[in-house]
């Protein structure tokens, strides 16, 4: 059996943590900054957590090495 690779895709857009979850970057802040409100702008700060089927299925498929 070949051995399987990390999808170079996910490998730049998620991370596991230590306990197993998945986090990734919020989207909708590369541009048209201008258009968002100052809320929607301050709540995609920082990084969130998948839900756990999510993650299981990226960890599963995507991640297959971490």
């Amino acid at each position: 059996m070949p051995k399987l690779k990390t999808k170079s895709g996910a490998k730049k857009r998620f991370k596991v943590t230590g306990t197993g979850k998945v986090v990734y970057a919020q989207s909708g802040k590369r541009h048209g900054m201008i258009k968002r409100t100052n809320k929607q702008i301050r709540n995609l700060r920082g990084t969130s957590t998948l839900f756990k089927t999510d993650g299981d299925n990226i960890k599963k498929y995507f991640l297959p090495n971490s």
